[in-house]
């Protein structure tokens, strides 16, 4: 990896990096430090490990934080193997696996790579540059910490931030912007906002569980894109009024005890007690504007090499989903995985 001149390098802090002899700031110095230790993250941190790079890994939640926050008896869309990473096989007794086997998956190839994972540690700011960056932590105490690396890969995804529909209500205790599991809502009424996979697939299971659930979408029909064998499921439970539906439909507020929804044929005011406002979700822009990343067209795609994966901050990598923008649905594990072999080859070719 190349040395930069230290008068070059802009609001570095600390202002040197420690000498290769110099094991006093051993544990805060690295080659490589990747921001998101999810799937594509871990993955990263294996390549650019085997590439004989100091790594380490921080992440403001657990390992594959957003994985954990998917709902609890959720099953994945593809088969084990598309999801392995570090070629560790991901044995599975089904056809798709579970979340709860990916958890224990991926938790098992960061123990078996040995990998640095700094857990609950959050980035506050980036500074400095290539061959320098100080990168900013604070944990659940509000303790803060500074990690120097030369070079940066950033795996965020794009889970944690929901796309917020903006109608008075939102905040209250009872709306909730993603899905865990339906036992707590048994016998309960509850609104699901949106047509997608996220939202079909609480609907469904909701219902299974006993509650009592009504769908609103602002669509004519449930999205195209949701998956071919939940598509049918959600659609004949709405042909048989066991799920009610409202099509060509927004919730325009919520109160403590219902929901005001406008609908081709005017206003409603239905009674309920939960909502799950299901609309998606997208990556934090904003962070990687504070680093200098640059967008481009209406789907704010990152400034970024094809083949290297770096933006067009020089020492800043991108990877996984945050690649495609708002384009969420382009990026997978299944392709965001190999993204830390290209950053790998581009590590070593410095």
């Amino acid at each position: 990896m190349p040395d930069y001149p230290l008068d070059s390098v802009p609001d570095a802090t600390p202002q040197t990096m420690p000498a290769p002899g110099d094991k006093s700031l051993l544990d805060s110095s690295f080659d490589v430090l990747v921001i998101g230790a999810g799937p594509t993250g871990l993955s990263c941190a294996i390549e650019a490990k085997r590439a004989g790079l100091r790594t380490v890994l921080v992440d403001k939640g657990c390992v594959c934080n957003s994985l954990f926050h998917y709902p609890s008896h959720m099953t994945f869309f593809t088969t084990s193997e598309l999801l392995e990473i570090g070629e560790i096989p991901f044995p599975s007794p089904n056809a798709k696996p579970g979340r709860n086997e990916a958890l224990e998956y991926y938790r098992q190839v960061a123990a078996h790579y040995k990998l640095d994972v700094r857990q609950y540690q959050r980035v506050e700011r980036v500074d400095g540059a290539d061959g320098v960056f100080s990168v900013h932590l604070i944990d659940r105490f509000g303790r803060t910490n500074v990690l120097l690396a030369r070079k940066l890969i950033v795996a965020t995804g794009y889970y944690d931030i929901p796309n917020y529909c903006g109608m008075p209500g939102e905040n209250l205790s009872k709306v909730h912007h993603y899905y865990d599991d339906p036992h707590p809502y048994f016998g309960t009424d509850v609104l699901v906002i949106g047509g997608k996979n996220s939202a079909a697939i609480a609907a469904l299971e909701l219902w299974r569980h006993g509650a009592r659930v009504t769908l609103v979408h602002r669509g004519p029909e449930m999205h195209r894109h949701v998956k071919y064998w939940i598509k049918p499921d959600i659609e004949n439970r709405i042909k048989n009024s066991e799920i009610r539906a409202c099509f060509n439909s927004r919730v325009i507020e919520i109160t403590p005890d219902s929901a005001t929804i406008e609908t081709p044929t005017g206003r409603e005011v239905l009674p309920n007690h939960f909502v799950f406002a299901l609309t998606g979700y997208r990556p934090d822009f904003t962070f990687l504007e504070s680093m200098g990343v640059r967008f481009e067209g209406p789907d704010r795609q990152p400034v970024c090499n094809p083949e290297t994966l770096e933006s067009n901050v020089p020492g800043i990598y991108l990877a996984g989903v945050i690649v495609a923008g708002s384009r969420t649905n382009e990026i997978f594990i299944e392709n965001g995985r190999f993204h830390g072999k290209q950053i790998a080859r581009a590590l070593i070719s410095n």
